[in-house]
């Protein structure tokens, strides 16, 4: 990579149904210069999510992506120059640098991060797909002992996490997932109690024959008609917790919305909960504490699918909202 050369890969068009590689460029542009308060970085790993196509839809917790801007994204950063007092060049950072190998970000959107090996772990286990799980299941699901514990798109990021949390807290767990590989990989390698194969068709029946005792904590990162058929399944005063919703993301969304709403939720006196891990990053020092004790004893494994090539970027997205990765998908720059 030309330390004079910044390549870019832009959004030129919103996608109106699936995503695709039409939809992005990459072209070059110049190295920026950081203002007072910003610091020049160099993108070492982008990461990968779900909701990266929920930008491009409207304004969410975030603004909305632009056609024919770069593609917004978080990623892993080393600052080579800085006109900021909080940070000086050879520090790790995380934040919204965008889909390039260089950004002039203002210090006070990025977090310092440690210096670790691997650095990809920034991103998973002990980024905003490790905090996201730990937070979402724990402070908004609160699962108790023996309680059992769905969570869809558990083959996943933030899916794969929020399983091995529950079974670490003592519970049964029962993961939603697509394909038959990605459901014995749970089971056999992560530890989940059961696993349901979505795309076998009857979601509902295998579910009710995995949690017999019916579901007391749902982490929901799908929406749609997987809610539908847990809503029916939750027992009295059961939790669910909304991450997301990446049935709704890519495509045409379902004809209706989860049937059962407000009925279920009033007559089993549910709580349902939609979170960003945003809201609880004043306790990110516990919450890191706890991820770093639970890998390092080999309680909790961790998954990563690290594409090489910022020009694979594209690709490797709209391969994530196609469910090909396993764990945590980023890409090295």
């Amino acid at each position: 990579m030309s330390d004079t050369v910044n390549r870019q890969i832009l959004l030129v068009e919103k996608p109106t149904g699936k995503l695709g590689q039409e939809h992005f460029k990459m072209v070059q542009g110049t190295v920026p210069e950081p203002k007072d308060g910003e610091v020049l970085v160099r993108t070492r790993y982008i990461s990968l999510d779900a909701a990266n196509r929920a930008w491009m839809h409207g304004a969410t917790y975030r603004a909305a992506v632009e056609a024919n801007t770069v593609m917004a994204g978080g990623s892993i950063a080393e600052v080579v120059a800085s006109k900021a007092l909080s940070l000086a060049p050879g520090d790790i950072v995380f934040g919204d640098t965008g889909w390039q190998d260089y950004a002039a970000v203002p210090a006070k959107h990025l977090n310092k991060m440690p210096k670790m090996e691997p650095m990809t772990h920034l991103l998973s286990v002990y980024g905003i797909a490790g905090l996201t799980a730990y937070f979402g299941l724990l402070h908004v699901g609160k699962p108790k002992q023996g309680e059992t514990v769905v969570v869809s798109a558990a083959a996943g990021s933030v899916g794969s996490i929020v399983g091995q949390i529950a079974k670490i807290k003592g519970c049964n767990v029962i993961g939603i997932a697509g394909g038959k590989d990605k459901c014995q990989w749970l089971t056999s390698e992560l530890g989940f109690d059961a696993a349901v194969n979505y795309k076998d068709g009857a979601t509902f029946k295998a579910l009710r024959s995995a949690a017999p005792k019916g579901i007391d904590v749902y982490f929901d990162n799908v929406g749609g008609e997987i809610l539908e058929a847990c809503l029916s399944l939750m027992n009295n005063r059961g939790r669910i917790a909304c991450c997301g919703a990446i049935s709704q993301y890519d495509g045409v969304p379902s004809a209706h919305g989860p049937r059962g709403v407000p009925g279920l939720i009033v007559v089993k006196r549910l709580v349902m909960q939609g979170f960003i891990v945003m809201d609880f990053m004043d306790q990110s020092a516990a919450a890191l504490a706890d991820l770093q004790s639970w890998v390092a004893s080999g309680k909790l494994k961790v998954q990563e699918d690290v594409i090489d090539g910022i020009e694979n970027t594209p690709k490797a997205l709209i391969g994530l909202l196609a469910g090909e990765n396993r764990g945590k998908r980023m890409v090295k720059v």
